[in-house]
């Protein structure tokens, strides 16, 4: 229990800054610090049962260069604020600026030529069954001004940076899932795009490739410093990939922050529950709220939850209620994350001790930046 505690509040590593280093790219632009802005946005059908509201005055500001996660369950209205970002569906109302461009303003004709500036990638990658991998690259270059030697160029270049080229000749049927994302992820930056909006990227593939495809988009962020919007219905790859992450609920945010806040502090019950899921703390809470826990406790004893995230404690807290206070901390639930280089951990205890003490140690715990939550 020790060892877990002195690991739980020990030190951690200094936050990395995702949107540090030069850029690699010699067309980027820093004109804006902010590549995307949603002011706005609403998106209405008419259905036979009536006007349906499928995103409601969504705004949003990503800044270039960063990983960017739109979370919800099945029906929150994500899909449909992604297809807005590039006027797949055309909004209701509100304005979507990608670089400092209104794209509802653009003709028919300009908005085209913005389009192949912001690439997009898909659940079930929608390649072309009947064309190699080089060819359905190539489809994307269709309206470049490369020559065919140029074009030939781009396609291995981008083959090589997605892990493919031994596969330029290959046809999708013989890829794996993974390997058809790749190449779908090489189709979508054939046109040096500023923004890559992954729609469910990952829902369809397993966790050690869903692993794979998420390393290989960080790596693309960093070499091209390239904008990239998630959306998913899974924490996990919010955890794993973004710089910030949004919340949806029937169309509208109800929660916006970095990755570290969101878990450390996470504000509405929806994003609770999501984080909850991904770091195991549901089924602790599911054998708390049971009561076979609270069947146990002796007279005084009180189950917490403690969430600590950041910089060194000086010393191990846990250990300090005994030897500060003289109560026992038994640990009954441990997790510790690694989010963007700084530890998170929760840890469910069982403190026991005289109650002006055990409430001593509760208001020691907090003024050390512990959040403390009884259940």
């Amino acid at each position: 229990m020790r060892r877990l505690a002195d690991e739980f509040f020990g030190p951690s590593r200094p936050a990395q800054d995702a949107l540090s280093g030069p850029s690699h790219r010699p067309d980027a632009l820093h004109a804006f610090d902010n590549m995307l802005e949603l002011k706005h946005i609403t998106k209405s059908f008419d259905t036979d049962a009536g006007r349906v509201t499928a995103v409601d005055d969504v705004s949003l500001a990503i800044r270039q260069g960063e990983i960017f996660g739109i979370i919800g369950f099945s029906g929150a209205g994500k899909s449909t604020l992604v297809r807005c970002i590039n006027l797949l569906e055309r909004p209701t109302q509100g304005e979507v600026v990608i670089d400092g461009t209104d794209l509802t303003k653009l003709s028919d004709s300009d908005l085209r030529a913005v389009r192949r500036r912001i690439g997009m990638i898909f659940q079930h990658f929608n390649l072309m069954p009947s064309r190699t991998v080089f060819d359905n690259i190539a489809l994307a270059l269709r309206h470049s001004d490369l020559d065919k030697a140029a074009r030939a160029e781009k396609i291995r270049s981008l083959l090589e940076l997605v892990g493919l080229s031994d596969k330029s000749s290959a046809y999708p049927a013989q890829l794996s899932g993974g390997q058809k994302q790749r190449v779908a992820i090489a189709r979508a930056l054939a046109n040096d795009p500023k923004v890559l909006l992954c729609d469910e990227a990952t829902s369809a593939l397993d966790p050690q490739t869903t692993h794979s495809i998420l390393k290989l988009l960080r790596e693309v962020n960093e070499k091209l410093r390239l904008t990239i919007v998630v959306i998913t219905h899974q924490m996990g790859v919010i955890k794993e990939i973004c710089d910030r992450v949004a919340v949806m609920k029937k169309g509208r945010i109800v929660e916006e922050g970095s990755i570290v806040e969101i878990f450390a502090h996470p504000k509405d019950p929806l994003t609770r529950d999501f984080i909850n899921t991904a770091n195991n703390v549901k089924k602790f809470l599911e054998v708390v709220n049971s009561g076979e826990l609270k069947r146990e406790l002796k007279g005084g004893e009180r189950i917490l939850l403690l969430t600590y995230l950041g910089q060194s404690a000086g010393e191990p807290m846990v250990v300090a209620l005994y030897e500060r206070f003289g109560v026992k901390a038994n640990i009954i639930f441990g997790n510790i994350d690694f989010i963007r280089g700084s530890a998170l951990g929760k840890l469910g205890v069982v403190l026991s001790g005289e109650p002006e003490a055990v409430a001593a140690s509760v208001d020691y715990l907090k003024t050390n930046g512990v959040t403390v939550e009884e259940l």
